[in-house]
């Protein structure tokens, strides 16, 4: 008897997982927007496609994922994007079918019930108060020092996000919210937290039955913070594999994913390294595949692909239980950013060490591999320099995701 996989998809990404899931002889259904069936899908991987409008809500899609259900049995219902994730547990939860809830999900969705857990579990978080109480709210403002950020709880990256140096500052912009007058702009759809100079790291993270079985240390080289609201070139790299800040952050990663009580699936957490005091803090942790070719990156340094995996996990049975894949220890990065072309041409970049070429309108990006790491730090130094000069755009920091 064949298994049936939904996936949800409100985003044009995780053609591998859909490959992976084909491969296993499941009988794979997409659901995604009407707009986005001219991007390029692994189609010989899909058996059926599902649409909603561009704008369509929650609601829309967990109806289309139950009208599947009036004509085929579905085993697992997966969201492939971070906006999905909610989405899929909706839907699993109205169907009653197998995997994680909407209460669940909300530890990897809302940054606010993440912090409020991870305090509870011992990890560190930068000071934050929810914007519910405005006794709370100033007592708060009194007591950390500036600058803030005032952060939405469910968005992704660093979209929304804004920075104010004086207390003034942050209830202009808690005014301003409260003034649209619309919920998602809600001040209490947001968060304050203190702004804490330093690195950013992520852990990329494969879990099976409660136990991170594949996972992969990396660094921004500028944060993701600066790159969306000054611009410039996004680079991400592999951290030395032994490495002090390594250890640190694989046993932080453990500890954050043993106490979320997280059992399957592929996680994406963010730490921050402050300057000053060299202590870590987690900024946030997801429950899917990191953005911005992590997952391409991770697999030229470690030999397995994040997207793949979780599809192993997801379509593992009885009778083909899930394997955890061998890992290697080399190194990767990329540099990647908006270009001022539709299709930036990089032919004249020839160096042996690039290895992927991302090819998507208006963006420049290459991935870079070596057995050294010092080699994958030249790469980026020198590359960073030639695309800013050759390709680099600069488009204002958006205040969401779908603007």
């Amino acid at each position: 008897m064949q298994n049936y996989i939904v996936c949800i998809a409100s985003e044009h990404k995780g053609n591998e997982f859909l490959e992976e899931c084909q491969n296993a002889g499941w009988h794979v259904t997409l659901v995604t927007r009407k707009d986005l069936l001219d991007y390029p899908w692994a189609w010989t991987s899909i058996n059926e496609v599902k649409t909603v409008e561009k704008g369509a809500s929650q609601d829309d899609y967990v109806r289309a994922v139950t009208n599947i259900a009036g004509s085929q049995p579905i085993d697992r219902v997966v969201g492939l994007d971070e906006f999905d994730v909610l989405t899929a547990a909706r839907a699993r939860e109205h169907l009653q079918i197998e995997g994680i809830g909407n209460s669940y999900a909300l530890r990897f969705r809302d940054k606010l019930r993440m912090r409020n857990l991870a305090l509870e579990i011992g990890i560190p978080c930068p000071e934050f108060v929810g914007v519910f109480n405005l006794k709370g709210i100033n007592e708060y403002l009194e007591k950390t020092e500036a600058p803030w950020i005032v952060k939405p709880r469910t968005e992704v990256s660093a979209f929304g996000i804004r920075k104010c140096e004086t207390v003034g500052q942050v209830w202009d912009v808690l005014t301003d919210l409260d003034n649209r007058n619309t919920w998602r702009d809600h001040p209490s759809q947001f968060l304050i937290e203190r702004f804490i100079e330093g690195k950013v790291y992520h852990v990329d993270s494969v879990v099976s039955e409660g136990k991170i079985v594949a996972s992969g240390v990396s660094e921004y080289g500028t944060p993701p913070f600066s790159v969306s609201h000054q611009g410039g070139v996004f680079t991400t790299f592999t951290v030395p594999y032994k490495s002090k800040e390594r250890k640190e952050l694989e046993k932080l990663n453990q500890q954050l994913l043993e106490g979320f009580e997280y059992q399957q699936g592929v996680a994406h957490a963010e730490f921050l390294q402050s300057a000053a005091t060299g202590e870590f803090y987690l900024l946030e942790v997801a429950a899917r595949v990191g953005g911005a070719y992590i997952a391409n990156v991770l697999e030229q340094a470690s030999g397995f692909s994040l997207w793949r995996e979780w599809a192993r996990l997801e379509t593992a049975t009885k009778e083909k239980p899930y394997k955890a894949p061998k890992l290697r220890k080399d190194f990767a990065g990329i540099v990647l950013c908006l270009a001022k072309e539709e299709t930036p041409d990089t032919s004249h970049y020839t160096d042996p060490e690039i290895v992927y070429r991302v090819n998507k309108p208006k963006h420049v990006g290459l991935i870079f591999y070596s057995t050294k790491q010092k080699r994958i730090s030249e790469l980026l130094q020198s590359y960073g320099e030639r695309i800013t000069n050759d390709f680099l755009a600069v488009a204002p920091a958006k205040e969401r995701y779908d603007d």
